[in-house]
């Protein structure tokens, strides 16, 4: 049986005193630095009422970068959660040289800047970069344009769903997997059959995570895009191009809809904890 709140304080030697300060400055800091600023967010994106938000999320540009936002995220996340799934099942089931390097490569987009993977991508695929001939040669267009995007994207989101499926498929093992292969199964009907309803709900934690930071992806793709505006805006930087050009309502209607995606996939992410085993 748990016990509870008080008595278990009171078996860590926290006196009601300290753990009400704890609480309190836990609390004090998230209403000042999460829901002051989202608030503010929403009464500036409503300011001057619901027909000008509805005006501005209308404009022909915020409307393209709204469909490029979501296009990147469709083309980029299934394609992370294809490598995600990839690495997390070779680093869980194989013993192979390299398994270290590879497991440590695969956190190098957290440590790596953002701005600097996009210049990476500028480097590599931009006019003057190394790629640079052979593409324009065979009229491939990748910086400035949505292949751009999707590769800076990829890069920054890639650890995301491999992080949280390797430590979920570590912890639990593979021996129904190895019953389903000892009764016949192939390895395709056992990955399908066993092995996906095992991982799930971590997968699908690693895709909503994937996703919001997919669509609020500022850094590498500000660098390969050119804000372009109504070709390579995502909403992020259209956000940043409203602001310096003082819309700031027009401005704050975009954060607005992209606080609602962070605030939905918070609930999201509540709903699969409540309801993974």
């Amino acid at each position: 049986m748990t016990p509870p709140p008080a008595a278990r304080s009171r078996h860590l030697g926290e006196s009601p005193a300290v753990r009400r300060l704890l609480i309190g400055a836990a609390m004090a800091f998230l209403v000042l630095v999460l829901f002051v600023p989202l608030l503010a967010v929403f009464a500036k994106a409503l300011a001057k009422g619901v027909a000008a938000f509805a005006a501005a999320v209308r404009d022909p540009d915020i409307l393209a970068a709204i469909r490029l936002t979501l296009l990147t995220a469709g083309i980029a996340v299934p394609i992370n959660v294809l490598f995600g799934l990839a690495v997390a099942w070779a680093v869980t089931h194989f013993r192979f040289a390299g398994k270290k390097l590879l497991v440590t490569l695969i956190d190098l987009p957290f440590s790596v800047s953002p701005v600097i993977a996009g210049v990476i991508f500028v480097l590599l695929c931009g006019g003057r970069g190394l790629l640079g001939p052979f593409l324009a040669a065979h009229d491939i267009k990748i910086i400035f344009a949505l292949p751009g995007l999707v590769l800076a994207t990829m890069f920054v989101t890639s650890p995301l769903v491999a992080r949280e499926l390797i430590p979920l498929m570590q912890a639990q093992g593979d021996d129904e997997e190895q019953a389903a292969i000892t009764l016949g199964a192939s390895g395709w009907r056992t990955f399908w059959h066993v092995s996906l309803p095992k991982m799930r709900w971590g997968l699908l934690y690693g895709v909503v995570l994937c996703n919001a930071r997919a669509m609020g992806e500022f850094g590498a793709v500000s660098v390969v895009s050119g804000h372009i505006r109504g070709v390579t805006t995502t909403m992020p930087l259209q956000v940043e191009i409203l602001y310096n050009d003082y819309q700031f309502a027009a401005a704050f209607a975009v954060s607005s809809l992209l606080a609602l995606l962070a605030l939905a996939t918070l609930v999201i992410k509540s709903w699969i904890a409540r309801h993974a085993p």
